[in-house]
């Protein structure tokens, strides 16, 4: 069976990495989660004092960017892959409102950008592979073979969120939520470097009114019928 390179973009919270994921499992594909990147490269900004006042110190994070290294390493006790900044396990730590709140300022830095679409390319030499973001299918594979991009209304999508958030125990409210969400597909949007647009060529899936299962079992079809 040919393998091929399935490149999933989309609105924030519209659960890319969640379908994405599952559909490595169902495939035996390399599951490449490109937003835990930019995260990893948010966390160690803020770590590193580079973020104040909600501006980024652009010149002094791309001047120790060489020094960041982000993988991933696969976790056999929960089958998850998990990332990995500077050899250290920060999967939970990314995953939280203050990190949310700066990813997409990050993500507008040109040499972030570049050092990650690097990596990225370098991941997909050998195919067999589903990366999920908001530029793989127009910036980093143009020529995937399936490209997928995914909406939902956007008060859908803050539900969601809270409601994961919640389950964490985390104390944020849904208004916090829904302004992170329509502040961040604002800047996806709008950047200068690569924003977040739907490729020509991209099939799109609106799951504001399905469930997760029968949204996997639409793009599998998809996958099928450019495998067969």
């Amino acid at each position: 069976m040919n393998k091929i390179i399935i490149a999933i973009d989309g609105y924030s919270s519209c659960g890319k990495s969640t379908m994405a994921k599952e559909m490595a499992k169902k495939l035996n594909y390399i599951y490449i989660d490109t937003g835990a990147m930019y995260r990893a490269i948010t966390l160690f900004a803020l770590r590193n004092n580079l973020i104040a006042n909600n501006s980024v110190n652009e010149i002094g994070l791309v001047a120790v960017l060489p020094n960041v290294k982000v993988k991933f390493n696969y976790n056999s006790t929960n089958n998850k892959s998990e990332t990995f900044l500077n050899d250290v396990n920060i999967e939970s730590e990314i995953r939280g409102l203050e990190v949310s709140n700066h990813v997409s300022k990050i993500a507008q830095i040109k040499a972030v950008r570049a050092k990650l679409v690097e990596l990225q390319r370098e991941m997909g030499k050998s195919k067999g592979l589903i990366m999920d973001g908001r530029d793989i299918g127009t910036v980093v594979f143009p020529e995937a073979e399936l490209k997928i991009f995914m909406t939902a209304d956007y008060k859908i999508r803050a539900q969601r969120r809270f409601n994961e958030l919640q389950a964490k125990g985390d104390t944020t409210s849904f208004e916090e939520v829904l302004n992170n969400i329509t502040s961040r597909d604002m800047d996806d949007t709008s950047r200068t470097e690569n924003p977040l647009i739907q490729a020509k060529d991209a099939i799109v899936i609106d799951n504001s009114n399905i469930t997760p299962a029968e949204q996997l079992a639409l793009a599998l079809d998809y996958v099928c019928a450019k495998i067969d």
